[in-house]
């Protein structure tokens, strides 16, 4: 089969690669819809240690499965696999699994290629009117959902409070969405880059800034970076709660002194339970999300120039979807 595979610091070639290796209790999927990530930028740049050359990357993956007795089913994938059976999986905390395993990452080959194999309970079944580019977002999405679900839960006022959501790309715009889904109007994203903060004010409708001012009882970091928490310890309200989603970068910026004295609440978040998965797949296909609009769709065999571009910070819209078309 045809894959787009990472081969070095700032190296994707599109190639042959070996069939997807389909294990027991697993279904070929053909590939229609897959996100370009955060996370694969960063092992693009060669930041990330978990994912080394040469891999398939690409998690955010909506198909079609093909042979077997669901041929032709319509899914989007979680493309976490856990054990099953380990105490955080059997309280409902899959993403704390100690054996968890992610497309992506070694020994799991990623979507950016024409089939994976995933487990018949990491997928979700998608109604005929819902395209599968759509789909493909139940992953950032659901990151987005759980991370605003737990803070949402932290807090000890009213939930329609003022949110502040710190970067403006997939994560943080599916924050906002989440946030507006359950039930909190006044919601502020920082952006520093003009052209998607302008793609966030008139293609999503959402209040951007270039510069967040103010107090905010509810703050979530999809950024990660030591500027960004900095930010978020100085602006979250007493008594208020920051969700961290961002993997930027690992230490520094927060006010810990502050936080201490202002009883402010930190969490961090990963990826999202299977409940959350399947929570934000079936508000997708509701419609509680919007429109889902703010997505280019480019080929899986021109890749390269979409991670290029994004290193460039040359694309205004929030996510790229790769498909087999283009």
């Amino acid at each position: 089969m045809k894959a787009l595979v990472y081969e070095g610091v700032e190296q994707l070639a599109f190639r042959d690669v070996p069939d997807a290796l389909v294990r027991d209790g697993e279904h070929l999927i053909k590939v229609e819809a897959v996100g370009v990530c955060g996370s694969d930028m960063h092992a693009y740049l060669g930041h990330d240690a978990r994912r080394p050359a040469p891999l398939i990357l690409g998690h955010e993956a909506a198909g079609v499965i093909a042979g077997g007795p669901r041929d032709g089913a319509r899914v989007t994938v979680n493309p976490l696999v856990n054990c099953g059976t380990c105490r955080a999986c059997r309280s409902g905390r899959e993403n704390l699994c100690a054996d968890r395993q992610i497309i992506s990452m070694p020994p799991r080959e990623g979507a950016f290629a024409q089939y994976i194999a995933m487990p018949d309970s990491n997928l979700v079944t998608v109604p005929d009117d819902v395209p599968l580019s759509k789909a493909a977002l139940a992953e950032p999405l659901a990151v987005s959902w759980h991370a605003a679900r737990l803070a949402l839960g932290a807090l000890v006022t009213a939930p329609d409070v003022p949110a502040l959501v710190i970067g403006g790309g997939a994560i943080g715009l599916a924050a906002a969405l989440a946030l507006r889904a359950m039930g909190v109007t006044d919601i502020t994203i920082a952006e520093p880059n003009d052209a998607r903060r302008a793609f966030l004010a008139e293609n999503c409708g959402q209040k951007a800034v270039a510069k967040a001012d103010g107090a905010y009882d509810l703050i979530i970091d999809a950024v990660g970076y030591a500027a960004t928490r900095e930010v978020a310890s100085a602006l979250a309200a007493p008594g208020g709660v920051i969700a961290h989603v961002g993997l930027g970068e690992d230490l520094g910026g927060l006010d810990i002194r502050r936080m201490t004295l202002q009883e402010i609440t930190f969490i961090g978040t990963y990826t999202y339970t299977a409940q959350d998965f399947r929570d934000t797949a079936q508000a997708i296909f509701d419609g509680r999300l919007g429109p889902l609009n703010w997505f280019e769709t480019r080929a899986l065999s021109d890749g390269f120039t979409a991670f290029r571009d994004l290193r460039a910070g040359q694309v205004a819209a929030p996510k790229i979807i790769l498909t087999p078309w283009g």
